[in-house]
């Protein structure tokens, strides 16, 4: 008789370490009763707050003609947070590349950097805003639009350092030649296929967990093992896992402050054009009891699309995904209503993680 031991599945130790590198990608949600002005000038307190947390990075947002998000055009978000913050790295969560031509990206990413050297992050990525906004993005309408998108990122990476073959029609055009620095590129996805890409360009990767959340670990576990080194990046494979995270100091509190996510993707099944994003109450009123309950832990191995409870629990729950998933990195992404339970919660999960603050001080008059 042939024995068989017991099997658990053990992870490689790469990956995340204590303290947890912290950072936030920030849409400039729009919350009820308020204007697009006012949720602008809330995302850039927001970054400084983040910056006093002592977060790793803040990333902003590409969302066109949207009610629900005010963070409309990053490149413009970035420069205005770098000005107002001094230690945190500032970017793009990301770029949509189906959008634009690759030099004018590379070239606002190479100015961004060397006004603010060292801090200047580029998140790349493609999605759709609809076919007519798509249509109205496109500079060239005369043709139907191709699938092109390695070859865009490719040559935003080509042009930023200067790697174009001698032959081609762009070599020979550096962006700014006194500026030996380039942004941090990295590659933004939702799906297994883009871990392949920026494994394969070197750069760093970023899965958005709070949209594919069961293909998160596979595809970034996929990035790290398939990672080549080249002079695109830092020589060694950098993942973010990036998931929706309300936090809340009770369990009644949590419950509260997540019924904004889950109320807003409710609205979004319903009209996704013109969704906003609902208060608590709101959301609670509208949402079916199915909605309301939606887990907000990982049950029997599945993750949940928005992670949710008091610090602890929170915690436990994303270090089983930054263990699965190899992570390096968690980028949080939240759609809670109002901007002060928004940096409560980015506070209360950085002191359970034990990040160290820049300024505790700023970081508390900040808060409210």
């Amino acid at each position: 008789m042939c024995e068989v031991a017991n099997f658990a599945p053990t992870f490689p130790t790469y990956g995340w370490s204590h303290p947890l590198k912290l950072s936030i990608v920030e849409l400039a949600t729009v919350s009820p009763g308020t204007t697009e002005r006012d949720a602008l000038a809330e995302a850039l307190r927001t970054a400084q707050h983040a910056d006093a947390l002592g977060l790793r990075r803040v990333w902003f947002a590409e969302h066109h003609v949207t009610t629900a998000q005010a963070s409309h055009n990053p490149e413009i978000l970035v420069a205005a947070a770098a000005a107002q913050t001094s230690g945190i790295r500032v970017g793009s969560g990301g770029v949509l590349l189906n959008n634009y031509s690759p030099l004018k990206v590379a070239e606002v990413f190479q100015q961004l950097e060397a006004m603010f050297p060292g801090r200047i992050d580029l998140g790349m990525g493609r999605a759709t805003s609809g076919p007519v906004i798509d249509t109205a993005l496109r500079r060239d309408r005369s043709s139907r639009p191709t699938d092109d998108h390695q070859q865009q990122l490719t040559e935003v990476l080509a042009w930023l350092h200067e790697a174009f073959p001698e032959e081609h029609p762009f070599a020979g055009h550096p962006l700014m030649p006194s500026v030996p620095e380039v942004p941090q590129a990295w590659l933004l996805g939702s799906s297994p296929g883009g871990s392949n890409l920026a494994a394969g360009l070197g750069i760093g990767y970023t899965f958005a967990g709070f949209i594919n959340p069961n293909a998160a670990a596979k595809a970034l576990r996929n990035y790290r093992d398939t990672f080549r080194s080249t002079g695109f990046g830092p020589g060694r494979p950098h993942a973010i896992l990036a998931v929706n995270v309300a936090v809340g100091a009770t369990t009644e509190e949590a419950e509260r402050v997540v019924a904004s996510p889950k109320g807003y993707y409710a609205r979004l099944g319903v009209d996704p054009r013109s969704a906003t994003v609902p208060s608590p109450e709101q959301a609670l009123r509208e949402m079916s009891a199915e909605q309301r309950a939606e887990s907000t832990r990982i049950v029997d191995g599945a993750w949940p699309r928005f992670v949710s409870g008091e610090p602890e629990q929170v915690k436990a729950t994303l270090e089983q995904m930054l263990s699965e998933s190899g992570a390096d990195e968690l980028m949080v992404q939240n759609l809670i209503a109002d901007p002060v339970d928004r940096r409560r919660s980015h506070a209360l999960l950085a002191e359970v993680f034990g990040v160290e603050p820049r300024n505790a001080a700023r970081a508390a008059e900040l808060e409210g």
